[in-house]
């Protein structure tokens, strides 16, 4: 019921940044929390960033220092801003909304590739 549609992502050199985005349909008040997950290839999907509906907000170790989750309630809109990239950070970057008690909703990623 809930659409989330990312964007953003790209090829980038290493050290560049990156600003991807997560549009819902709805308000994201109504989540419990949303998050961005990345799955490189050959791997599992991994948290990468969460902020909760308190406005909260968790990081990965491997990304602490250097990306942020933030979001613009007005705009139904997540945001992950990716400074200081690594090839390590290359993987597929999906939006995900999880409003408790029910299932979660998943948009169908944006591809980060960061070259060395």
């Amino acid at each position: 019921q809930v659409q989330l549609v990312e964007s953003g992502g790209g090829l980038v050199q290493a050290g560049g940044s990156l600003r991807l985005s997560c549009a819902a349909s709805g308000s994201i008040l109504s989540m419990n929390y949303m998050g961005w997950y990345r799955q490189a290839p050959g791997k599992q999907r991994e948290s990468v960033a969460t902020i909760t509906r308190a406005g909260n907000t968790y990081h990965e170790d491997s990304v602490k220092g250097r990306f942020t989750i933030s979001r613009d309630i007005a705009k139904n809109t997540v945001y992950l801003q990716m400074n200081s990239l690594k090839p390590e950070d290359t993987a597929v970057y999906y939006c995900k909304a999880d409003p408790r008690g029910y299932g979660a909703y998943w948009g169908q990623g944006t591809q980060v590739t960061v070259s060395s």
